[in-house]
């Protein structure tokens, strides 16, 4: 499946291209932290030698394929824009993978880091953190963690893109009664203004005590003005579950031309809460152009409860396929149009051009539109503001063009 026939372009901040520094080599079996680490042949050993080392703008880090570390890797220094730090990897064989870091694999406190090839599992809490300024993660991979990748309250203007995040499957909180469990996380948000896309997100979903099963794809939480797009989203429990503390916010975040896909029994594409709920009010999440199919009875397309209000939620361009129900709202209701939907029932009132048919997906795991589909030529025509950023013309409903 790909995107690039989409009429739509989102703009993400450009990859900076390294200038030349110093690289060191770390090689977890062949290594010696005594060494030089400025060559293949005599390279460092260990997570601490590399989380020690005062680091500049310009300069690289690369693991050898094949090697593996238990243990955090703290990256505190500061790069800058036109010059990043990049972590990357060498040589053949496996991803280099860092595990049981308490609390995360891999810590990133300082600015424009870039780290690629990376693999974070079984660690702690997150596999990686993200604490800082204009970070990149590309192309790294997370399982079996709490959360694949947590962007801190401090996080801001990162980017996660073109990723494998699998089996974030473990609880943080999983105790009886207090409506509190959280866990399962892909990616979870609580920091402003990050991007995370063109990843692939898979196997966010837990037991609970609280929930019979939780999980996110992408959770936000006290998170503002995030960008969610062009992520293949499957079997995960959740895609995106919204709140925020009260006294704070979680407003303007904005999810487009993601592929929500799964067979679990039960699950939903998109929760948010009014004013009435303890996390509370969620306001300006906007939902445009995503395909969803979730296939089994007890599932949701979209959920704006206890006090949902245009100011909440709106979706537009949307197609929504489900085995339960379409969509739920309460109070005055959603800023809801131009979507497509299909289930065995609904509890909102359908907005202008949104209409109830079968889209005519190719499968089950191919949302593509089928020649005769009534999303085709479906959508409603929308500013570049809906997208969080520079957009043209999108024609059809849904993620594909």
């Amino acid at each position: 499946m790909r995107f690039l026939s989409m009429a739509v372009v989102l703009l993400a901040p450009a990859v900076p291209q390294a200038v030349a520094g110093t690289t060191y080599y770390v090689d977890s079996k062949a290594g010696d932290d005594a060494a030089a680490g400025t060559s293949a042949t005599k390279p460092w050993k260990s997570l601490e030698k590399v989380s020690g080392h005062d680091f500049k703008p310009g300069d690289a880090v690369s693991f050898k394929r094949g090697s593996s570390w238990s243990g955090t890797l703290t990256l505190s220094a500061k790069g800058t824009a036109a010059k990043p730090i990049v972590v990357q990897a060498y040589g053949t064989g496996a991803t280099p993978k860092i595990s049981g870091g308490e609390p995360a694999c891999v810590s990133i406190s300082g600015n424009y880091w870039r780290v690629t090839d990376v693999r974070a599992s079984s660690c702690a809490w997150s596999g990686f953190e993200v604490a800082g300024d204009g970070n990149q993660l590309v192309g790294v991979e997370a399982d079996h963690n709490i959360a694949g990748v947590w962007v801190t309250p401090d996080g801001r203007r990162n980017v996660i893109r073109d990723s494998r995040l699998t089996d974030n499957n473990k609880m943080s909180v999983d105790t009886e009664g207090g409506d509190d469990d959280s866990g399962a996380f892909g990616v979870l948000l609580n920091g402003d203004d990050n991007l995370v896309t063109g990843n692939t997100i898979s196997g966010s979903y837990a037991s609970s005590h609280d929930y019979k099963t939780d999980g996110a794809a992408v959770e936000i939480f006290n998170g503002d003005r995030n960008r969610v797009t062009r992520n293949f989203s499957r079997n995960n429990e959740t895609f995106t579950e919204l709140g925020a503390e009260k006294g704070k916010t979680a407003a303007g975040n904005v999810f487009a031309f993601n592929v929500v896909t799964s067979s679990r029994s039960r699950g939903s594409f998109l929760v948010t809460r009014g004013p009435r709920h303890v996390v509370g009010p969620v306001k300006g999440t906007v939902a445009v152009h995503n395909s969803v199919y979730l296939t089994a009875r007890d599932t949701i397309g979209w959920s704006c409860h206890d006090g949902c209000s245009p100011s909440i939620l709106r979706l537009r361009n949307n197609v929504i396929v489900v085995g339960g129900k379409m969509g739920y709202e309460d109070g005055s209701g959603a800023d809801e149009a131009g979507n497509v939907y299909l289930g065995r029932s609904k509890q909102f009132k359908l907005g202008p051009k949104s209409v109830i048919a079968d889209p005519l997906y190719v499968s089950k795991s191919d949302l593509h539109l089928r020649p005769g589909s009534p999303a085709l030529g479906h959508a409603v025509s929308l500013k570049a503001s809906w997208y969080g950023g520079a957009a043209s013309s999108a024609p059809n409903a849904g993620a594909y063009q």
